[in-house]
């Protein structure tokens, strides 16, 4: 059973009940109202009747003109004092010997059916007076009852019916959103293009939200899909190259190792080989993470002079081939690990492709309006062609450049880095001069 389904049958079986809890009403308050309006009826009829009584001085009893013994059921009776008829006329099937009560209504049960009687006292000098006495037969309650009931039964199963009608209608205008983000949802299925989205209903209800929450979904899910294809891409693509290497060594091993010079040679450059492996997976690894949102930067007030000074303090290379010069109490919002390997892979980029015996500058400098973090060597420059495609995964520059071993990662996962500290990092190199790079980061907000 669908779900509008389901909310229509709930919305009948509501209005079922609350149909039935209101015949119920009526039918407990049809004897009150009914009862009370006879009761309104006796009294009105007896209180007209009684300004057509007099009694003269000498007891006879006079009733004026628009004294009626019978209106609207009420019959009216006068008694004497002692409780004799004067006038009137009783009704036949009342057969009780009620007692006289002055101004009280009350019901008197008698054989044939139940009567309300009223009772007034209108007095004549000291000690003498009649009494004026209203009679009403009880209406019938149960005919009443019967009447509603069988208009119950008519109207029942016509307002079921516009209810079921009514509440299906409804309940298929307000899901009508939720059919077409499913319909969009199969699409993107089908097609298997997490590219698409589904399209947001107006306004700020559940749909439009839930709307939202797909829509981020597909996006984390394109993301995640994109870094499994691009891992898988750059590592079947690099690792080719080393594995293609430790083969033809092994087999040239097979035949040729016969002297332990040979098989250490052979050992040494697998070892090699293996550890670029591992190093190129362990690249791959973190910057697949750093894509897929899995490993984010913890961002703390960070002492950036304190960091920059410490990183280039534990480089293995001569002193004077490291020139610092460090602005001190510069403070970021900052990730001192993933900051430290930025710093570390633009190092060791400047020492990898600079002149034998060259020369790698870190600047920390803070600006106007943002931090530089500036690493500059005397190495042979990168072409102007080439230098928008560096921060390109594996991209590395002309043969001239790539002497060194390099998997062409670093200035990816350096820009990537920057990018997750809200800054970016800019290029600047001149063929044969060297190069310059520098990441600029927002300053620490006051």
């Amino acid at each position: 059973m669908s779900v509008k389904v389901k909310i229509t049958v709930w919305y009948v079986l509501l209005m079922a009940l609350m149909a039935g809890l209101l015949l119920a009403f009526l039918l407990g308050i049809s004897g009150s109202v009914s009862s009370q309006t006879a009761v309104n009826q006796l009294d009105a009829a007896v209180r007209a009747n009684l300004t057509q009584v007099e009694v003269a001085d000498d007891g006879s009893l006079r009733l004026g003109e628009g004294f009626q013994f019978y209106v609207n059921g009420v019959y009216t009776l006068v008694y004497s004092q002692g409780e004799s008829l004067l006038a009137g006329q009783v009704p036949v099937s009342f057969t009780a010997q009620e007692p006289f009560q002055n101004g009280l209504t009350r019901a008197v049960d008698t054989a044939a059916g139940r009567y309300y009687v009223l009772d007034f006292w209108v007095p004549s000098g000291w000690d003498g007076g009649v009494w004026v006495r209203g009679l009403l037969e009880a209406p019938d309650n149960p005919q009443a009852i019967t009447n509603l009931l069988l208009m119950a039964v008519v109207t029942m199963p016509l307002f079921i019916l516009l209810a079921a009608l009514g509440g299906y209608l409804i309940a298929r205008r307000a899901f009508r959103p939720l059919e077409q983000l499913t319909a969009t949802a199969d699409a993107i299925n089908e097609a298997a293009d997490l590219s698409q989205r589904v399209e947001v209903p107006p306004g700020s209800n559940e749909f439009s939200r839930l709307a939202g929450t797909f829509n981020g979904m597909f996006a984390r899910l394109e993301r995640a899909f994109e870094a499994e294809a691009q891992f898988t891409a750059d590592a079947s693509h690099e690792l080719r190259t080393p594995v293609s290497v430790i083969k033809s060594a092994c087999e040239y091993a097979e035949k040729y190792g016969d002297t332990p010079e040979e098989q250490r040679e052979t050992i040494a450059m697998i070892h090699r080989q293996a550890d670029r492996m591992s190093a190129l997976i362990g690249q791959l690894l973190s910057i697949t993470r750093l894509d897929q949102g899995t490993e984010q930067a913890k961002l703390t007030r960070l002492n950036l002079s304190e960091l920059v000074e410490q990183v280039c303090a534990e480089q293995p290379c001569p002193r004077e081939r490291l020139l610092t010069e460090a602005e001190p109490g510069i403070f970021v919002q900052g990730d001192a690990a993933l900051l430290t390997r930025l710093l570390q892979n633009l190092i060791d980029n400047g020492f990898k492709y600079g002149r034998p015996e060259g020369h790698v500058w870190v600047e920390l400098r803070r600006g106007e309006d943002e931090v530089r973090l500036r690493v500059r060597d005397d190495g042979i420059g990168i072409e102007k062609e080439a230098q928008e495609k560096v921060w390109q995964r594996f991209f590395q520059a002309e043969s001239s450049r790539t002497g060194a071993s390099g998997a062409g990662l670093g200035l990816s996962m350096v820009q990537k880095i920057a990018q997750l500290h809200s800054g970016h990092m800019t290029l600047e190199s001149v063929p044969g001069l060297g190069s310059a790079f520098t990441l600029h980061l927002p300053p620490e907000k006051k």
